[in-house]
């Protein structure tokens, strides 16, 4: 469905903490502008609309009747996302939602499906595959310059106390979360690796709760196996005091590359003394990545094509981080479901 002319005017169900940077993200597009929002804590929504000017809807049934509104952020809790997906994409609104956009494989299907028969647009917010060096990575690795891929792991080793858990009754619960560290935080990196090195075939992992009082994981582990060959492991923790962030390893017959956070850390090839990066402009995933991958989705809206971050793009790193549950509830080695 392509927009005929103007800014694309957005809704926002849910106004917690990331529904503000999505609020503040629009308001600085030239393509889009926000014109209300929705929460089950109605106050809550009175005082984000006015924090936001715009206009606090008593339900997501009213935001999504109101015709000023071509497309919908859904900021919600992690299992509202599919059913609340599926009906915006009825009321024939755009549909960005944030990660994980679902909780099974199934509901992704559905949601993809919904979305094409409406023929609306569907986005899921992987905000660090808009990081200039992470493009640059793909591409080179795409290029063959590192070579045949050997070992290609990705760590996720930040901090998190019981207070972040008890702050919210959704957090670390398997019906509104639906997993723990892999699922709420792991997921960007998860999706950043195999979108750097090609999809997972099989994997054998552990996922438990050490520290936290908790029903998910805090801690996971898992041992991948790429289609192109390459092995891998997956280390994340909620329990890193201090946090260490994000890291990714690649490796090649020809050369390493990693990246800590959303930059290249290191570039080493096989024969060139340095491998010097071209000029790329500094990047903070928030807000720098929900910045730009909404400015595309709101182009794409207006130009009726797909966005960089398609409904699909969803689906093999909630594969991934579903099988590593599989796995450790089986004790052995799972193969994912075919991409």
């Amino acid at each position: 469905m392509k927009l005929d002319a103007g800014k694309v005017r957005f809704g926002i169900i849910g106004c917690g903490i990331i529904a503000d940077v999505h609020a503040r993200v629009v308001a600085l597009l030239s393509e889009a502008e926000l014109i209300g929002v929705t929460d089950v804590n109605r106050e809550h929504a009175k005082r984000f609309a006015a924090r936001h000017h715009c206009r606090a809807y008593e339900s997501i049934e009213a935001l999504l009747r109101d015709d000023k509104i071509d497309a919908v952020c859904i900021c919600t809790p992690s299992g509202l996302h599919a059913e609340q997906a599926i009906q915006t994409a009825r009321a024939g609104k755009h549909v960005f939602v944030e990660k994980p956009m679902a909780l099974k494989l199934d509901d992704v299907d559905r949601m993809v499906t919904v979305c094409e028969e409406n023929e609306v647009l569907l986005s899921t917010v992987f905000p660090r595959r808009m990081s200039p060096h992470a493009r640059f990575a793909r591409k080179f690795i795409q290029d063959g310059r590192l070579g045949k891929l050997s070992l290609c792991s990705a760590y996720v080793k930040i901090y998190r106390d019981q207070a972040y858990y008890d702050s919210a009754g959704w957090r670390g619960t398997w019906k509104m979360d639906g997993g723990g560290v892999m699922m709420n935080q792991g997921i960007h990196t998860v999706d950043l690796l195999q979108w750097l090195v090609g999809p997972v075939v099989s994997l054998s992992g552990k996922a438990k709760t050490v520290l936290r009082s908790i029903e998910v994981e805090d801690t996971a582990a898992a041992i991948l196996q790429f289609e192109n060959g390459a092995m891998g492991v997956l280390e994340m923790t909620t329990t890193a005091h201090p946090s260490k962030g994000q890291r990714l390893e690649i490796h090649g017959n020809k050369g390493t590359l990693v990246i800590e956070e959303d930059h290249i850390v290191a570039l080493e090839i096989e024969g060139e003394e340095a491998v010097k990066l071209p000029p790329l402009d500094d990047f903070k995933v928030v807000p720098d990545g929900h910045l730009l991958q909404l400015k595309d989705f709101a182009e794409a809206i207006q130009d009726g094509r797909m966005p960089i971050v398609p409904g699909t793009a969803g689906r093999h790193s909630l594969a991934i981080i579903l099988g590593t549950y599989t796995s450790s509830s089986l004790g052995r080695e799972v193969v994912l479901p075919d991409m």
